[in-house]
């Protein structure tokens, strides 16, 4: 087994965990306030994923940092144009458009902006 494959099983791991952790009565609201999945289209291969994700609520919207981009993949579908996203917070879902732009110093942000609840 590679290390790319031993790797991509410990990250699913540890995704499902923090999903698990999202459900718990009194731990959920908690990390609930830094923590949302995000559920979207692949752009290749037209699946439909979801990952927990860390974001910041900034001017009406938010703001997903991707640590080590290079390693993660998820956030390529949002470059461009950008696409759909849903995000499964523990008080309902919400959906929107999320951009990816990578800045000079390689650092990628996805940016949310939120459809008006309905």
């Amino acid at each position: 087994m590679t290390s790319s494959t031993l790797l991509g099983r410990a990250v699913r791991g540890i995704n499902t965990g923090v999903v698990a952790l999202l459900d718990i009565p009194v731990l959920g609201p908690l990390l609930g306030k830094g923590f949302v999945e995000v559920e979207y289209v692949g752009r290749r291969s037209g699946r439909t994923f979801r990952t927990p994700v860390n974001y910041l609520k900034k001017d009406g919207g938010l703001v997903i940092g991707v640590a080590m981009p290079d390693k993660k993949s998820w956030w390529r579908n949002f470059l461009g144009e950008g696409a759909p996203i849903l995000l499964h917070f523990r008080e309902g879902d919400r959906r929107g458009h999320a951009t990816a732009r990578r800045d000079e110093k390689g650092r990628v942000t996805v940016q949310v902006r939120l459809d008006d609840p309905s």
